[in-house]
């Protein structure tokens, strides 16, 4: 079976301190229900992944992408529902415009503080991957991520 591949970004505010981050809230059968995450999607058939990431950054905020950087891939093998591979290409977006609308079908869209992120109902695996997204390091990182069952069984990576 192949992976869904799929974009997951994080929009900064104009000075930096604070990233635009779905509070899914909206749906209880949400694999992701009551948890925060960044923004993105699955890639289209006939889309390059830089245009999904920018598609789904206007579908679920309103913002138009002007400038985004790659920092890093991750494999999720077991992730889904029915415990399928998802393979995310995850991108900080530190460029953009237009007006955020309050939210989507998904979940409420909210400013959050980036020292606050840690502090936020995540996926516990989120802690594992986004000080890196964050941090100065401008290699991207490559990890493996595999889940059973909805949980997390090791975490590993690699820097280019």
């Amino acid at each position: 079976m192949a992976s869904i591949v799929a974009t997951l970004g994080y929009i900064l505010s104009p000075d930096g301190s604070h990233v635009l981050m779905i509070h899914r809230n909206k749906r209880p059968d949400d694999l992701h229900y009551g948890k925060y995450n960044g923004l993105g999607g699955k890639l289209n058939a006939n889309e390059d992944i830089m245009s999904c990431m920018k598609r789904e950054i206007e579908e679920e905020s309103g913002l138009i992408v002007d400038h985004m950087l790659l920092r890093g891939t991750i494999s999720w093998p077991g992730f889904g529902k029915q415990g399928q591979d998802w393979f995310g290409f995850i991108f900080i977006i530190d460029g953009w415009h237009g007006e955020a609308h309050a939210g989507n079908d998904e979940g409420t869209l909210e400013w959050v503080e980036r020292t606050a992120i840690p502090t936020l109902p995540l996926w516990p695996s989120d802690h594992q991957f986004l000080p890196m997204v964050f941090d100065e390091d401008p290699r991207p990182f490559h990890g493996v991520m595999p889940f059973s069952h909805g949980e997390m069984l090791s975490w590993s990576f690699v820097r280019s």
